[in-house]
């Protein structure tokens, strides 16, 4: 990859780790210790960003929303916590590419990365995105479509199973019949097809 990705990240020991795996897969890196160095930075050379989500200072969401209402482009990955979802879910509709969640395997980050540096070459049309991910969505039965509202809107198996007043092992299996139904390879994929459609 002879692109370059602008990693974000307050805490210097992940900065460390990120560049070393960075470098070691061949990704041309610049490291930013907060959301405000790097608004400080602009304008940045073209490429992708990767942020943690909480930082202190600005945050990763408003720092891709800074970005997005000073017209600065640059395809987004944010790193969550496990208990970050619901904010993931605002990422997504920020217009994130990608979310990835901490701890996460170093081909998790590198596809990830990979995918943003694919969209960043070949921009799909809004239009082309949204009737791909509609056509996938038409799959799903009624009650796959509210178990996926559920998994849009961040909330936990218990609580789609306890709202749609079925067991939290139901909504599991739901939630497995949405992935192999969309082609989904994880919660942020999943996000991103029914975001597309307009759910």
């Amino acid at each position: 990859m002879a692109d370059l990705l602008h990693v974000i990240d307050d805490d210097a020991g992940m900065r460390d780790a990120l560049a070393f795996l960075l470098d070691v897969n061949g990704v041309d890196a610049r490291f930013y210790e907060s959301g405000d160095a790097f608004l400080a930075a602009l304008p940045v050379e073209a490429g992708c960003l990767l942020t943690d989500i909480r930082m202190p200072g600005i945050t990763g969401l408003e720092l891709v929303r800074e970005l997005k209402n000073r017209g600065v482009d640059l395809p987004a990955i944010v790193m969550t916590g496990h208990g970050d979802i619901p904010l993931a879910v605002e990422a997504m509709k920020a217009g994130v590419v990608d979310f990835i969640e901490k701890p996460f395997s170093d081909d998790v980050l590198i596809a990830a990365i990979g995918s943003a540096f694919e969209r960043l070459k070949n921009e799909v049309e809004p239009d082309a995105a949204r009737l791909a991910a509609g056509e996938r969505l038409a799959q799903l039965s009624p009650r796959e479509r509210d178990v996926l509202a559920g998994v849009v809107e961040g909330k936990l198996n218990k609580v789609i199973a306890y709202e749609l007043e079925i067991s939290p092992r139901t909504v599991e299996i739901y939630r497995a019949n949405l992935m192999s139904k969309t082609g989904a390879r994880n919660v942020a994929e999943l996000m991103r097809i029914a975001l597309a459609a307009g759910l």
